[in-house]
């Protein structure tokens, strides 16, 4: 597959107030290729960056008051999400798939050529037939986002993460057992990447693109290493 750079990308980027979403955007406001950051999210993310705007809106599943300013940005990185803990399939399915869809929906229709990657999980059931609930339901979103005519769909299956040293919404396992993870990267090295190389790899596949659809941790390293510096800086 070939790759190719686009110097001026713009970026729409859910989930900034969570440590996956923060450590994205942290890559985002560091990589000269991306020339906008549009964050939106229910509550600010409480960044400041000359190219980062930010929309506090509540409900993802209604973008229609804020439609019109979403117009003009090449790829969406989705990092939303919550955890199934103590939650019942139709909870977790109205905030993982149901939310989700309705958010790309809108996006694909005022930027039909965007490319959309989605944060999943480790374990997601393609089958949508599986005992574990969240597995299912993450399984069921990821098989209907590719369904959507965007330019291309993205879905993100990392499994343990090393944090990003000195962001602030770090979970607190990671800051208390982080010690653990090199021993489970010995023990199992397809099953731990650093939060900063999953940042970088949604930014290589909104630039450069991807040849799957689905991409375990191994490909997250792979692609996070991939990236074609551009020849020109965003003005």
């Amino acid at each position: 597959m070939s790759y190719q750079s686009n110097a001026f990308t713009r970026i729409i980027l859910t989930g900034a107030t969570g440590m996956v979403g923060e450590g994205v955007l942290y890559e985002c406001l560091q990589d000269n290729r991306i020339a906008a950051v549009l964050v939106i999210g229910r509550r600010t993310c409480g960044y400041t960056h000359p190219k980062l705007k930010e929309i506090i809106h509540p409900d993802f599943t209604n973008l229609s008051p804020i439609e019109d300013q979403l117009r003009g940005y090449d790829a969406c990185l989705f990092c939303s999400g919550v955890s199934s803990v103590g939650m019942k399939e139709p909870e977790f399915y109205k905030l993982t798939y149901t939310l989700t869809l309705a958010f790309a929906q809108t996006l694909v229709k005022v930027n039909p050529s965007m490319v959309f990657c989605y944060i999943s999980g480790a374990h997601t059931d393609s089958t949508e037939k599986g005992k574990t609930m969240w597995a299912r339901v993450k399984g069921k979103t990821e098989n209907d986002l590719v369904k959507i005519p965007f330019k291309s769909v993205y879905n993100f299956r990392p499994g343990a993460m090393k944090p990003t040293k000195g962001l602030k919404n770090t979970l607190g396992f990671y800051k208390w057992l982080g010690w653990l993870l090199p021993v489970i990267k010995i023990i199992s090295p397809n099953s731990v990447c650093t939060l900063g190389q999953l940042g970088k790899a949604m930014i290589n596949a909104a630039v450069q693109g991807y040849e799957r659809s689905i991409l375990e941790v191994k490909d997250i390293i792979a692609l996070s290493k991939k990236m074609l510096v551009s020849q020109f800086e965003p003005q």
